[in-house]
């Protein structure tokens, strides 16, 4: 009966694949296991052994992976969905058709999948029947947990009204359908807003903790946003609800009011010092930077249309980035992979890796994508390749722990995408994915990939936290 009100739910019958000759890679141990035989069964990793062969049985699909390599789905921990291609205007991007919005995103979801993205933290704007409709595979796309509207001070970032206009941004009622954020004032409202966010099923709750990149009203990143009487409102009340904050934020000043007034997690962070990783590890912290959205706003696709003034400050924000992942990493911060990307710059999602070897080990890389942010999320059964776990698998050509900048080149690395136990998108010989999709984006010129590589910032010298 359930398949007959909900046509588009997958089979009952799940499908049964077993992947033989496989190097799996352990994202715990950092070791690569050879001619590992590893079965899948009802959405989940029955068994991996070295079993060199086997007879098929009745409905299963063995796949020879002849030494190809298997990694567990990658994670991005800090998305938005909602600011999808379409438009070269950031300010509709910022303010988008909801109609039309609502019929890009699927093209968004199945693009990040196809690129090895199993599961993705919206940071801001994915709607709530979204994720349900991913759930039930009416929507190909990565598993979402999201965070509905992030929270915001009035005329803070993300509110992106003009200083002439005066009306709030949001709906009477809940806000936006992909809004990225609704404003927030005093503790009263900030208790409020926060039980609203959870009544409308947000996964967790982002605060607005500083200004941000777009500089929207005059607030750049060094302001600091919310008093602490209403962060440590919010973060309660997301405690209540039994759930976590995070909070964007990238100034030392912005990141210790949020540490010290209960979030869990630090959004970009890009100014972070020593003095503040040490209590951000203290207090068991998550940073979660955003450095390709820096790059590609220095030196991609219609950046030389800017101001040279601009283009520096982006550089710097690059360079401040890479810093702050390397003060985090010595000082012991768990470190999550994010890419905070918006309209059509999304398809240099992977580009991320290549970045942060810059100054990370590939298995370090391949950890923020995978077994940390799983941490960070609370879930429990997915960002490893183990018995019981959800079957999220990418197949690569290379090993990544030799070089994760492998998978900065999705179009030819990524030969296959497992989500849930289903084999969605294949370039392996002679077995095609459930989804029958490879995009064609790759064979125009590969616009996925940076015309030319990142420029490569020099650590050397640390920023001091003031933009020039």
């Amino acid at each position: 009966m359930e398949h007959f009100i909900k046509p588009w739910l997958p089979s009952p019958t799940e499908p049964r694949y077993t992947f033989i000759n496989a190097n799996v890679i352990d994202v715990f141990s950092g070791k690569c296991h050879p001619g590992s035989t590893v079965q899948i069964r009802n959405g989940k990793i029955e068994s991996i052994t070295t079993q060199a062969s086997r007879v098929s049985e009745d409905g299963e699909t063995i796949v020879d992976l002849d030494g190809k390599y298997l990694i567990p789905g990658l994670i991005d921990s800090h998305v938005h969905i909602s600011g999808t291609p379409g438009e070269s205007d950031i300010s509709k991007i910022l303010k988008p058709d909801e109609i039309m919005t609502a019929f890009c995103i699927p093209y968004v979801c199945r693009d990040m999948l196809s690129r090895g993205f199993t599961t993705v933290r919206d940071c801001g704007g994915a709607p709530a029947a979204l994720k349900l409709a991913i759930e039930e595979w009416l929507v190909p796309g990565p598993r979402i947990l999201r965070a509905g509207h992030a929270l915001t001070q009035n005329g803070g970032h993300g509110d992106f009204r003009e200083p002439y206009e005066s009306q709030d941004p949001e709906c009477p009622s809940c806000g936006h359908f992909v809004g990225l954020a609704r404003t927030v004032d005093g503790v009263a409202e900030a208790i409020g807003k926060t039980r609203d966010e959870l009544r409308q099923g947000s996964d967790f709750i982002k605060v607005m903790g500083s200004g941000g990149m777009l500089g929207t009203n005059r607030v750049t990143m060094e302001h600091t946003q919310f008093t602490p009487e209403e962060i440590r409102a919010i973060t309660a009340t997301a405690a209540a609800g039994m759930t976590y904050t995070t909070v964007h934020a990238y100034s030392p000043e912005s990141i210790q009011q949020a540490v010290n007034n209960g979030a869990n997690g630090i959004e970009h962070g890009n100014f972070l010092d020593r003095e503040t990783a040490r209590l951000m590890a203290e207090k068991k912290v998550f940073l979660t930077p955003t450095l390709v959205t820096f790059a590609i706003s220095a030196e991609g696709p219609g950046s030389n249309t800017l101001p040279t003034k601009k283009r520096e400050v982006y550089r710097r924000l690059l360079t401040a980035g890479l810093e702050a992942i390397k003060i985090a990493t010595e000082e012991g911060v768990e470190i999550c992979f994010g890419t905070d990307l918006l309209g059509p710059v999304g398809v240099f999602q992977s580009q991320e890796f290549t970045l942060r070897a810059q100054v990370q080990t590939s298995l370090e890389v391949l950890r923020s994508a995978t077994i940390t942010p799983a941490k960070m999320m609370g879930l429990r059964d997915v960002g490893q390749i183990k018995e019981g776990f959800i079957a999220d698998l990418v197949v690569l050509k290379s090993n990544p722990l030799d070089d994760i900048s492998v998978l900065a080149r999705p179009e030819s690395e990524v030969l296959g995408v497992v989500k849930e136990g289903r084999l969605c998108f294949s370039r392996l010989k002679g077995v095609k994915g459930v989804l029958n999709y490879v995009s064609t984006r790759y064979k125009r010129n590969e616009p996925g990939r940076l015309r030319k590589p990142p420029v490569r910032f020099s650590c050397q010298n640390s920023t001091t936290g003031k933009l020039g």
